[in-house]
C-alpha cells in the first residue's frame, strides 16, 4: 500500500495527487493508495482519499504502508523516517498556491542530500521516483532527542 500525506495546510495540493493518477492510469502504480488529503479536495476513482485523520489512523497507516509519498513537512518526513519507511517527498510551491513560500525545497534537499529520503522537484519524473524507490536503502535516522535531553538536563544543573 502507497500512503500518500499532504498535511494540514490550509492550501490545496493537487498537483501531485494529478501526478500519481496519471501514474495509476499508466499502469506504473499498482498498489492501494490511500491519502490523507486535509484540505486539498481532489476526487479520483483510483485512491482512496481521506481528509482530515486523527494521529492514531495516521500512525497506523504509516506503520503500514510500504511507501510513503508527501508533501515537505518536517512532521511528515520525521514521522516516515521514525517507522523506517521509503519516502518521496514533494514541495508545495508558492507559485502554484500550495505554501506561502518554498522553504520545504530546502527542507527535502536537505533530507534527499543526506540519504533519508528521494526528494522531487519535478513530477513528470514520478515515475523514476517510484522506480528508485524499489530499491532504494534510505539512511536510518538516529534521533538525538536523548543527547539533547542530557545536555539541557546538564545545563540547568549547572545554572
Amino acid at each position: 500500500m502507497i500512503f500518500v500525506t499532504l498535511g494540514t495546510q490550509d492550501k490545496p495540493f493537487d498537483r501531485l495527487l494529478k501526478a500519481i493518477d496519471r501514474e495509476i492510469k499508466k499502469g506504473n502504480i499498482k498498489d492501494e493508495v490511500i491519502v490523507q488529503a486535509g484540505f486539498t479536495k481532489y476526487k479520483s476513482k483510483n485512491m482512496k482519499i481521506l481528509n482530515l485523520i486523527d494521529r492514531d489512523k495516521f500512525e497506523k497507516l504509516i506503520t503500514d504502508c510500504d511507501l510513503l509519498i508527501t508533501h515537505g513537512g518536517v512532521g511528515s518526513i520525521m514521522t516516515g523516517l521514525y517507522h523506517n519507511k521509503t519516502i518521496i517527498s514533494v514541495p508545495r510551491l508558492s507559485k502554484y498556491g500550495e505554501h506561502v513560500n518554498d522553504h520545504q525545497i530546502q527542507i527535502i534537499n536537505n533530507f534527499n542530500d543526506k540519504g533519508y529520503i528521494i526528494g522531487l522537484q519535478d513530477l513528470n519524473k514520478l515515475n523514476d521516483a517510484l522506480i528508485k524507490a524499489k530499491t532504494f536503502k534510505p539512511i536510518k535516522y538516529k534521533s538525538n532527542t536523548k543527547n539533547m535531553i542530557k545536555l539541557i538536563s546538564e545545563y540547568i544543573d549547572n545554572n
